[in-house]
């Protein structure tokens, strides 16, 4: 490690991807993993439903190949799904071995859950319904003891440093508002995605798009950032979102109905309310328009609270009385499948610049993710990207790089509530031109001119993550505008069909270009 380093890595979240990337290269590395809150603040932690792999013997790596490519309306990249779901079941057997455990039946066998687009029971879980929560403990155990592993908590990473096109690490600011550089021979971005943007989200509150943003002003490249998943059945009580129900409880039988008892789905489409995400959330939306409270109807489920104990706390928490066997849901955001443009190895299109998890897009979600490949993706690529790292055996050496930063006297930022209500409104599960240029507009009256890759360092934490807030929105809201048809998560009321002409497809977009790639 050369003498001006602060680590040979630097990892910037908290989330499954930033943990095993961080176990497997602490082996030959030193890292530091920086979080912008706590360790456990991040959407890896809530992650209800479980992880996709075909682990049964009556599955096959091509099933779950044919099931993610349909969910993303065959915008996917064949390669990274096949890489995806091939080598899913090798990392969970590994990490099986290494002692992680997932549920499993009387007879030691694993019990294997059922959800939306999949065509088999191929859905692993963890404390019912506290996968993600399971995993992260897991992962968090197993970097305790490791020296080589540094966990810094309450520190917002700000800006990469960046310069030719080469990272040599990130701009930090602690809490008590203190600016310094870490430098890395290489650095990771798994900060996770967006959902924070809108009023209704799954998210935790710290996922507020902050990675794409700053990979943007650091000139990497972006894609598909129009393509954002709302989840069907986030629990809505008093006007308000209290958290996700888990598309597992569905996978078990439940079904949508009306306050009068119709079944909403029926009709609709053939898996009916094991639909893709992006058919059932907008047929929940087209209904709350309409002036009707849609519900998830958990009647015929045995023994729900041993099954979703995560979920009923929560319901019990919201006042909801289950022995209604009714629980009132909305539709919010819950992923993005677009993000940092990565190859299958993580590599950014700046040099020692890597991207995995939600932020990163290698492609594989295309415009729709298939339910529970999100933390499958983050164990998978997050290996990869470490088998890369481990055969490199170059050192970078830090150039001296000048400060870059500037005082504003005035700074003009909206409310992260008025943020989340215009991407709610204008940007959310049905668009249209009109209101995504109200948007484009509303968003660049808060945009700086002229930035270059660094925000003002005099900036509270506060005021760049709104500003993170402002930048992904417009990008978000741009991009959508510029895809003039209907496809997966991305739905245009004034384009409402699939367009040929765009399969495959990309928007990719760089501040370093003024003009959309397409």
């Amino acid at each position: 490690m050369a003498d001006r380093y602060n680590a040979d890595v630097v990892i910037i979240g908290s989330g499954i991807a930033a943990l095993v990337v961080a176990e497997r290269l602490s082996r030959k590395k030193n890292v530091i993993i920086i979080t912008k809150s706590k360790k456990e603040d991040n959407n890896s932690n809530r992650a209800q439903g479980g992880v996709a792999a075909a682990i049964s013997k009556s599955d096959h790596w091509l099933n779950h190949f044919e099931d993610t490519m349909i969910a993303g309306n065959y915008h996917n990249d064949e390669d990274a799904v096949q890489l995806l779901v091939e080598k899913g079941a090798h990392y969970l057997n590994k990490m099986i071995e290494d002692g992680m455990e997932f549920d499993k039946d009387a007879n030691g066998n694993l019990l294997l859950g059922q959800e939306g687009a999949h065509g088999r029971r191929r859905i692993l879980h963890a404390g019912g319904d506290a996968t993600g929560q399971a995993l992260v403990r897991f992962m968090l155990n197993r970097l305790q003891n490791q020296a080589n592993v540094k966990l810094i908590e309450d520190v917002l990473a700000v800006d990469f440093l960046v310069q030719n096109n080469c990272c040599y690490g990130v701009k930090v600011k602690t809490k008590a508002g203190a600016v310094q550089p870490l430098y890395a021979a290489d650095t990771i971005l798994a900060a996770g995605g967006c959902g924070g943007l809108f009023a209704f989200t799954s998210n935790d509150p710290t996922v507020t798009g902050d990675g794409i943003a700053m990979a943007y002003r650091a000139g990497a490249n972006l894609v598909d950032l129009e393509f954002v998943q709302f989840h069907p059945t986030l629990l809505y009580v008093n006007g308000g979102v209290k958290g996700l129900v888990s598309e597992a409880v569905r996978g078990e039988g439940a079904v949508l109905i009306t306050q009068d008892g119709r079944r909403l789905m029926q009709g609709i489409h053939p898996q009916e309310d094991l639909a893709p995400r992006d058919i059932v959330a907008r047929e929940i939306h087209r209904a709350v328009l309409n002036g009707e409270q849609i519900f998830l109807d958990i009647s015929m489920i045995k023994n729900f609270a041993k099954r979703f104990p995560s979920i009923t706390e929560m319901c019990r928490q919201s006042g909801i009385d289950l022995n209604a066997g009714k629980i009132p849901v909305v539709p919010g955001a819950h992923f993005q499948m677009g993000g940092v443009q990565v190859n299958l190895k993580g590599q950014t299109s700046i040099d020692h610049l890597y991207a995995i998890g939600e932020v990163a897009c290698t492609g594989v979600h295309g415009a729709n993710r298939l339910a529970s490949n999100s933390l499958l993706e983050g164990i998978v690529f997050a290996n990869e990207l470490a088998d890369y790292l481990l055969q490199q055996k170059h050192e970078t050496e830090i150039p001296i790089l000048e400060p870059v930063d500037r005082k504003l006297d005035i700074l003009s930022l909206p409310t992260k509530e008025e943020i989340q209500a215009v991407m709610m409104k204008y940007v959310g599960i049905i668009r249209n031109g009109k209101g995504l240029q109200h948007a484009k507009s509303w968003f660049e009256q808060y945009l700086l001119p002229d930035i270059g890759a660094f925000l003002p360092e005099h900036l509270t934490n506060e005021q760049i993550e709104i500003y993170n807030m402002v930048q992904a929105g417009w990008l978000i809201t741009t991009s959508a505008l510029e895809r003039e048809e209907s496809r997966g998560g991305h739905f245009r009321i004034d384009f409402p069909e699939e367009k040929a002409e765009w399969t495959k497809k990309k928007i990719i977009r760089n501040c370093l270009v003024t003009a959309y790639k397409i």
